[in-house]
């Protein structure tokens, strides 16, 4: 079919050129021959007259016309699978639907343990992919590479869709050995002690007790970085180190593990969790169904810790430690 002179199965290539960045893996995720994704790359060259990608050994590179180009394809082809193609009703005690979520082992450990047993009741042909939170975090989003994008609020971008799940308390945490810790913790005291801090990527976002220190000038002596909250209670047992962790991960971790909870002698704020999907998601009716999942297991936590709204569109003029880090490292 053509649309203006152009074949809009090039818009396909196109697209998978771009999220492959190789001839040979594009055309296998299309199903096409080498041959004839090879032919598909001329039709686009001449139609946009320009190269639109060069070769560095087997990765095609995209000229800036072919980045410009990538959003508004991507856009129009999952506008089309989740309005025209997409069937209409969606059973799930029926549905082999296979969700794909970015969220940390934070998330997993509190929430989608719960998610993951109720739905192989409710749903049982219901799949799921769990990926590794992305670099930025936002970036499978932008593409509807995933269905939802779990993590705290203040790290969400400003342009999909989202809806809070609970909130979060953040408190300081070490081994019950720890004799500093047997006693109220000082703030001098909190500061000066051994830390075992986390950070998130290859960017390294910082955590969000991470940003207020540096917000605040404040500077703790951090002797142990890891890219993980579940990893900080087992590099906590049997030292004298401290970390500031949220509530109720330390709460799960210390039903096995020697750990003291303390409160934290400075004023962190907490957090709120929430839930993110692709704007073109929205009216899909798997995606709403999940959602409603979501937020009611969000919602069995904890009396009064669910959030209290549905959707936000988000404007925002809190700064966002994920964009401050995303901002420092351009510069």
């Amino acid at each position: 079919m053509r649309f203006r002179g152009l074949d809009l199965n090039l818009l396909v290539a196109l697209d998978a050129l771009m999220t492959e960045r190789n001839l040979t893996a594009a055309a296998r995720s299309i199903n096409l021959s080498q041959p004839a994704m090879s032919a598909a790359v001329g039709r686009l060259r001449t139609y946009f007259r320009d190269e639109l990608f060069t070769m560095r050994g087997r990765e095609l590179i995209p000229t800036p016309r072919a980045e410009a180009l990538a959003a508004p394809t991507r856009e129009a082809l999952l506008h089309i699978q989740f309005s025209i193609t997409s069937r209409d009703t969606f059973k799930p005690s029926e549905s082999d639907r296979r969700f794909r979520i970015c969220l940390s082992d934070f998330a997993t450990i509190v929430l989608f343990r719960n998610v993951v047993e109720r739905v192989a009741r409710e749903a049982p042909g219901i799949r799921f992919e769990l990926m590794p939170l992305a670099d930025p975090f936002d970036h499978p989003l932008e593409r509807a590479e995933i269905d939802f994008l779990v993590v705290p609020e203040v790290y969400m971008s400003d342009t999909h869709p989202r809806a809070p799940l609970f909130d979060e308390t953040i408190v300081c945490v070490g081994c019950r050995s720890n004799k500093q810790l047997s006693r109220q913790l000082t703030f001098g005291r909190y500061m000066s002690m051994g830390h075992v801090a986390v950070k998130f990527g290859r960017s390294r976002v910082p955590s969000i007790d991470d940003w207020y220190m540096k917000e605040h000038g404040l500077r703790r002596r951090v002797e142990l970085i890891v890219p993980s909250f579940s990893m900080i209670p087992h590099m906590l047992v049997g030292t004298n180190r401290i970390a500031t962790m949220p509530l109720t991960l330390v709460k799960y971790f210390a039903k096995t593990m020697p750990l003291r909870i303390n409160k934290l002698p400075l004023p962190l704020p907490g957090f709120t969790e929430a839930v993110q999907w692709p704007s073109v998601h929205d009216t899909d009716p798997a995606s709403i169904w999940m959602r409603e999942v979501l937020l009611q297991e969000a919602a069995r936590l904890a009396p009064g810790r669910a959030g209290s709204k549905t959707c936000l569109s988000h404007p925002s003029n809190n700064p966002s430690p994920a964009k401050d880090s995303a901002a420092n490292a351009q510069k």
